[in-house]
């Protein structure tokens, strides 16, 4: 019955194969898209060190810069670039299956440098949020949401739970790229003039709620497709066309 299975449900047609096709381009459509603004946002360091309160993230933050800030400051923005890098190859699934061993290592340094080095230094920096007490709130809540998708992640992961862990850490990822998002509102809200605070006040939420949020979606979806296919797999007429030919 498996063999039969799967001669009927491997895609074979043109249409399937055009899907894949642009399922395959999408994805690393996104990825150099994340790459490109990984490097434009570690480019504009320049302007941090040493620091010039006349850049745009440290313009008016001469009073608040003080020796916690910075220090939170600096860490914040050394390891967040460098987990986004990591969780690209992290999530590959090619390197997964020929590097394991290399897989598990560059895992627990990720889960380690996101609990104790982004979350951290994040929740400090939103304590003297641009946006006030709703963006502070905003980035807070990433904080902790992110760190408890990289504990749920290891911890899935301590219990050969994969399939699981994945869906954690992918979700993590997506928590850890906010901080791209958030530079594409940054240029949304220039380009179309509106009110600067405000919009950084929604982007806190929507940046990192919008990704989670389209990701839990497709995975819904995806369930129910698979669902429905195994229903449809089970149906008392598939079975019948095929058991003759058991």
């Amino acid at each position: 019955m498996i063999a039969v299975a799967r001669k009927i449900f491997i895609p074979g047609s043109l249409s399937e194969i055009s899907m894949q096709l642009a399922k395959l381009a999408l994805k690393w459509s996104l990825v150099l898209l994340l790459v490109k603004v990984t490097i434009q946002i570690v480019l504009n360091y320049a302007g941090y060190i040493p620091p010039d309160f006349g850049t745009d993230f440290l313009h008016g933050r001469e009073s608040q810069f003080n020796i916690p800030y910075a220090f939170a400051f600096y860490v914040h923005i050394v390891s967040s670039p460098t987990t986004i890098i990591t969780g690209l190859i992290l999530l590959n699934g090619r390197f997964r299956r020929c590097f394991p061993a290399t897989h598990r290592v560059m895992g627990r340094l990720q889960v380690f440098v996101v609990l104790f080095l982004v979350v951290p230094s994040g929740i400090w920096m939103a304590r003297h949020s641009f946006g006030g007490p709703i963006a502070s709130l905003g980035f807070t809540s990433l904080a902790i949401a992110t760190a408890v998708c990289a504990a749920m992640g290891f911890r899935s992961a301590r219990q050969r739970k994969f399939d699981l862990h994945q869906r954690w850490m992918t979700r993590c990822f997506l928590l850890l790229c906010s901080a791209i998002v958030l530079r594409l509102f940054a240029g949304l809200s220039g380009f179309t003039y509106l009110d600067s605070e405000g919009s950084y006040r929604a982007a806190s939420w929507l940046s990192w709620l919008i990704p989670i949020g389209f990701y839990e979606l497709l995975t819904r979806i995806g369930r129910m497709s698979f669902i429905q296919t195994a229903t449809e797999y089970d149906s008392p007429r598939l079975l019948h066309r095929t058991t003759p030919l058991l």
